[in-house]
């Protein structure tokens, strides 16, 4: 289901074809994308309301028919961009962000006892989506054009997304992994389920909140910026600079799985802490870069650890407020990827912009990512009454 869903990041792709097709700016294009997520971000709170009255199979089938709709009904966007943005941007978003919470708030309810390295694994099929959709849909453009491509591939999401929540359901009533009995202490226990007002009435989850939200400023301004800012460090071509950044979400997929497991053995304020200090590295570094290669390392391992948050946030976020009610709690909290994920690209591109070059803008972005990592050791679990 996150595969198909996770195919929302080939985005990038549709972006030239589409601007010399009708004429439109680079901006009008890109802020399709911008509504997408922002709408995302809104509708995983109201699904993983909906999620808690419903259970997972309804609402997963519900998401997975609005993102294949929505991407389909995108082919009658010709010389219509008010039509784009309400079918890509709103409707196949909501579908997104809908989608995008059930699978992890059911999870952490089958495996209480893995919570970092199940939810790592859920969203790691993300960056896998975004990964096998993107050669397939620059193909399909060559082959019959944006529009058919975008028609097409919505009804293949659909099944896709479609079939894989058919067989999602919750586990019974007081289910229990074999041989797992929670340690009271380690905010894993089913009396320390907080519900949303609960949770909102603790200071813990702002918190998060702003963590989840740097963590996606920087790693999104990263992917919108990404092959505007190989050509211009590393010196590559146009072709060559939107593979480097392709072969970067092997690292987004690879740390959705890796951060939250270690998670599970070191600790989260730790997980999360050194992910901050080493993203500051990381974007210092890459100020400096001036070859292909690098820059593709460089890349990578900047997405690897903006995977590695999304995957241990849930987590965290479970283990503080507990999993009964993680659907809204944690659902509310991805409006933190909506904001972020329209600030980001902004952030980066308005400090491109004032100081003419990336070097400024990414050595400003390690110095936010150096000053938060002190946040992650305020993390501490929220007593009721607080």
């Amino acid at each position: 289901m996150q595969v198909g869903l996770g195919t929302v990041y080939a985005w990038s792709v549709y972006r030239r074809p589409l601007s010399d097709a009708f004429g439109w700016s680079i901006t009008e294009v890109t802020l399709t994308f911008s509504l997408l997520i922002l709408t995302a971000g809104f509708a995983a709170f109201l699904g993983g309301l909906w999620l808690r009255r419903s259970g997972p199979r309804r609402v997963a089938v519900c998401a997975g028919l609005l993102y294949g709709a929505g991407v389909s009904l995108a082919s009658l966007s010709e010389d219509r961009l008010p039509v784009l943005y309400l079918t890509y941007g709103l409707i196949a978003g909501a579908g997104v962000g809908i989608g995008y919470i059930v699978p992890i708030a059911t999870l952490v309810k089958w495996f209480p006892d893995r919570r970092g390295f199940i939810t790592g694994l859920a969203v790691s099929g993300v960056a896998a989506g975004s990964l096998i959709a993107s050669p397939i849909t620059a193909e399909l453009i060559e082959r019959i054009g944006v529009l058919d491509t975008l028609a097409v591939l919505g009804g293949v999401y659909l099944v896709v997304v479609v079939g894989a929540a058919l067989v999602l359901r919750d586990p019974p009533e007081g289910y229990r992994p074999a041989g797992w009995t929670p340690d009271q202490d380690d905010g894993r226990g089913e009396q320390r389920d907080f519900d949303l007002r609960g949770a909102l009435h603790a200071w813990q989850w702002y918190l998060l909140w702003a963590i989840f939200f740097l963590n996606v400023v920087a790693g999104l301004g990263f992917v919108s910026e990404g092959a505007p800012m190989a050509r211009e460090l590393a010196g590559v071509g146009a072709v060559a600079a939107a593979g480097l950044v392709a072969t970067a979400f092997i690292g987004d997929a690879v740390g959705r799985v890796t951060w939250p497991w270690l998670s599970d053995a070191v600790g989260r304020r730790a997980v999360l802490a050194a992910i901050f200090l080493v993203q500051a590295g990381l974007f210092a570094g890459l100020s400096l870069v001036a070859s292909a290669g690098v820059f593709a390392l460089l890349g990578a391992l900047i997405l690897f650890c903006y995977g590695g948050s999304s995957g241990t946030m849930a987590a965290t976020t479970a283990d503080l407020f507990g999993s009964r009610h993680v659907g809204a709690i944690y659902g509310l909290m991805l409006t933190a990827w909506g904001f972020g994920g329209v600030l980001g690209p902004l952030v980066i591109a308005a400090l491109r912009e004032s100081s003419g070059g990336y070097t400024g803008a990414l050595r400003i972005i390690a110095a936010i990512m150096l000053a938060s990592a002190a946040l992650p050791l305020l993390i501490r679990r929220p007593r009721r009454g607080q």
